[in-house]
């Protein structure tokens, strides 16, 4: 088994945060707004993990467990918060939340 290189890592991460940041752009449905911030936080944390081992440091590795208890957080709040806006509009759509007063 041969060990991932610095640029093939770097794509793999570039390409799972374009995925995410075209999610968050295109998608409207709250939960999948939801998913695609945790695939951009997952491609930060790997982006870490991967200069961590580039400079044979463990300082990539503790960032992302730092990552990993942001994105535990942004769930917990973000499920709560669709969770409202869907027993306030009964819909996902990033729209109605527009229309919320005060």
């Amino acid at each position: 088994m041969t060990p991932l290189s610095a640029e093939h890592g770097m794509l793999l991460c570039a390409g799972l945060f374009l995925i995410g940041l075209v999610g968050v752009l295109v998608r409207r449905n709250l939960i999948f707004v939801l998913l695609s911030i945790e695939i951009m936080l997952n491609a930060a944390g790997l982006m870490l993990v991967l200069a961590g081992a580039r400079w044979r440091q463990a300082d990539g590795q503790v960032m992302f467990l730092f990552v990993l208890a942001v994105a535990a957080a942004e769930v917990a709040a973000g499920l709560g918060l669709v969770l409202a806006i869907h027993r306030r509009f009964r819909t996902l759509d990033a729209n109605a939340a527009s229309s919320m007063k005060g």
